[in-house]
């Protein structure tokens, strides 16, 4: 973005910092007289004194809540704007944080009752600013020069506000109690604030003349089965009782850990299999619609698939009422038999990919023989799932170890390159040079190095020729004369000795870089370059054309790990560098997304090369996390470096379809409606 685009930008948010502690020290003086007020108007003594605990404990801190709440509300929207729009990992609802179903059946009565309270003031802050934030992010979305409506454009978004009030208290230690009270008490007080604030920003955007960016109009399909879905989660919805279900974090917190005494009902279930216990089936059989139906809207899944786990409910409902929580286990055949259906299923993009309509019948069969329900179920679950991920292509063990000696040896490499730096000869080689030894030379030393360690033992040592007895000592040795030799000044005054050393050292350098198979017009242009260098030294000039050209590349570049054409082959690599120019003017491109430092095993990603896409899943990272291997989905790997997959990713031709299984972010939507629930009934 230029200058100009971001100049009305960045004036609101300088007027936006700068009048946001004005408000919210006026929220802090409201939240003591609404703690008042409430403390008079509750009925129990029990009660009066915990709000009394709350406001003596506020008027303990006011001051300090007021200036600290600012501080990092102002750090957190510089966050954001440094990250240029993209939504801040910091700057995430709490709730968002905790919006798992492991989190969730870790946590005690208290926790919980502490995330419905923060889900109520999300609430009541959305309802009240709702309007005027759509209308102030469409603003700020178009001052920083969008055409299109960018919600994580906006840095003064209710989630920032929240986090930063919840950062606040956390840095005071405030103890949970008071800030519930808190929260209950100043939700709406805070969302007139915060209405008010968004209300004088739009006015100030429009007296600049900033016109609103436009919204995207997406269309939404609903997929076959979506309907049936939705009816089905309708009739679960009326089975307790007559009355349609609400599912809230409570509830769901009770289901996970087998006790509903609390949720009002006055029933419970120890998880005993079969207790028949209405409450129990009814919550089970909504978690599991909204599973379904999380699954049925998710556009990676083929049309097909989605039909098919649809196809699994009756099964799936049965299941529940005598293994309510069978979805919340990892290792329950039912929910392993999810995640093995839709993890193969993120391998296709077309019906019409390689292999997709033999994974499709064998879905088909297993939701097929899954269409009865009867007592054996359980069971049949398990044997379905064990026959379905038999099918599919084997983990490919050669690829596996072929990067792990690629880590290996690349890791020696960077030992033998520091070897290198300590010589004090290496700082006065020109530039071009020094990145030759620190990088294809570092990597022939060491493959030489682990050469002779593969070999066994010192005895076998002695058999070899003579001549080549240690070459990883002969390609360490050959560098004292070439770093002389590339030096002009004083290469130029001891000629006899240039011409004596010239070919051996070009000698020793192709037969290593031949040990690697470096490829030969990389090797080439190498070998250009220093008889370039020694042509100038030997009549006693320098040529300008190599001397600046030597100079024009630093020797910090990054290093990637090399591969052989037969490891290349074997692990599928994809040499990103090749998109570069050649070895003389490479410049490593640093990638904005460093997507191989977050990507965990069983992600899957969308690669596209020469005009084609595929999708892969990742099945291995090295230790150190240097070299990836992926499979597509008939089993053929396809390896990439780190710096590789970042490359391709700043490039548009790497994306992340699925950081986690599909079940997983299902789940985890079920959640988050229980969440969004649990603040409107609050």
């Amino acid at each position: 973005m230029n200058a100009r685009a971001e100049l009305p930008f960045d004036t609101c948010l300088q007027e936006a910092l700068s009048l946001s502690g004005g408000w919210m020290a006026r929220w802090v003086a409201q939240l003591g007289a609404a703690l008042s007020q409430q403390e008079v108007l509750t009925p129990t003594s029990q009660g009066k004194r915990g709000q009394a605990q709350a406001r003596a404990a506020l008027a303990a801190c006011s001051e300090r809540l007021a200036q600290r709440w600012h501080a990092t509300f102002t750090d957190a929207v510089r966050a954001d704007i440094a990250r240029e729009g993209r939504a801040a990992s910091g700057s995430r609802s709490s709730a968002q944080k905790m919006l798992s179903l492991h989190d969730l059946e870790l946590m005690d009565h208290g926790q919980v009752q502490a995330s419905v309270e923060l889900a109520r003031l999300h609430q009541v802050i959305k309802l009240a600013v709702d309007d005027d934030l759509i209308v102030l992010t469409a603003l700020l979305s178009a001052a920083q020069g969008l055409r299109s409506v960018r919600p994580e454009a906006n840095p003064l978004r209710p989630e920032v506000v929240v986090e930063s009030l919840t950062t606040a208290l956390v840095q005071l230690n405030v103890d949970d109690a008071s800030r519930q009270r808190w929260f209950h008490a100043g939700a709406v007080a805070l969302g007139q604030a915060l209405k008010g604030f968004y209300g004088g920003l739009i006015q100030r955007l429009e007296l600049q003349g900033v016109q609103p960016a436009g919204f995207v109009v997406v269309p939404v399909t609903v997929p076959r089965g979506v309907a049936a879905a939705n009816r089905g989660a309708a009739a679960i919805a009326n089975e307790a009782d007559g009355q349609p279900l609400v599912l809230t974090l409570d509830h769901l917190h009770q289901l996970l850990v087998g006790n509903l005494a609390h949720s009002g009902s006055g029933v419970s279930d120890q998880g005993t299999s079969g207790s028949g216990n209405a409450m129990v089936r009814t919550l089970a059989g909504e978690v599991v619609a909204q599973m379904l139906r999380s699954i049925a809207d998710d556009r990676r899944l083929l049309e097909p698939v989605r039909d098919l786990v649809l196809q699994l409910k009756p099964a799936l409902l049965h299941l529940a009422k005598t293994d309510p929580r069978f979805f919340a286990d990892r290792n329950n055949p039912a929910r392993r038999l999810l995640e093995v259906i839709t993890a193969r299923g993120l391998a296709f993009s077309s019906e019409q990919d390689t292999g997709f309509a033999d994974f499709a019948l064998q879905v088909q069969l297993t939701v097929q023989s899954l269409q009865t329900p009867s007592a054996g179920l359980p069971e049949r679950f398990a044997e379905r799932m064990r026959r379905l991920a038999s099918f599919g292509p084997p983990e490919d063990g050669t690829a596996m170890q072929t990067l792990v000696r690629v880590e290996q040896r690349h890791l020696l490499a960077e030992r033998v390159a520091s070897e290198i730096r300590s010589r004090p000869d290496f700082a006065r080689a020109p530039a071009l040079v020094r990145r030759f030894l620190v990088g294809p030379w570092a990597q022939v030393i060491a493959h030489a190095r682990l050469h002779v360690e593969m070999l066994g033992d010192a005895p076998l040592l002695a058999e070899l020729p003579s001549e080549q007895d240690a070459p990883a000592l002969r390609y360490m040795d050959i560098l004292g004369d070439l770093l002389w030799s590339c030096q002009l000044s004083q290469a130029s005054q001891n000629r006899p000795r240039l011409i004596r050393v010239i070919p051996l050292v070009l000698r020793t350098l192709r037969e290593g870089l031949d040990t690697i198979d470096f490829p030969r017009a990389q090797a080439e242009s190498i070998f250009q370059m220093l008889m370039g260098l020694h042509e100038a030294a030997y009549k006693t000039h320098r040529s300008e054309d190599f001397i600046n050209s030597s100079l024009r590349r630093s020797s910090d570049a990054p290093r990637e790990p090399w591969l052989h054409g037969s490891e290349a082959s074997a692990s599928g690599f994809i040499d990103t560098q090749l998109i570069e120019p050649d070895f003389l003017d490479t410049v490593p491109m640093s990638a904005e997304l460093q997507v191989a430092e977050t990507l965990s095993v069983g992600a899957w990603v969308e690669l596209q090369q020469a005009q084609q896409s595929q999708r892969c899943q990742l099945r291995w990272a090295s230790p150190h996390r240097t070299m990836f291997l992926f499979a597509t989905a008939d089993g053929r790997p396809v390896s990439l470096t780190r710096h590789g997959m970042d490359r391709l990713t700043a490039l548009g031709r790497l994306r992340v379809v699925a950081e986690q299984g599909v079940v997983d972010e299902a789940l985890a939507a079920v959640a988050r409606l229980a969440w969004v629930n649990s603040g409107k009934l609050g």
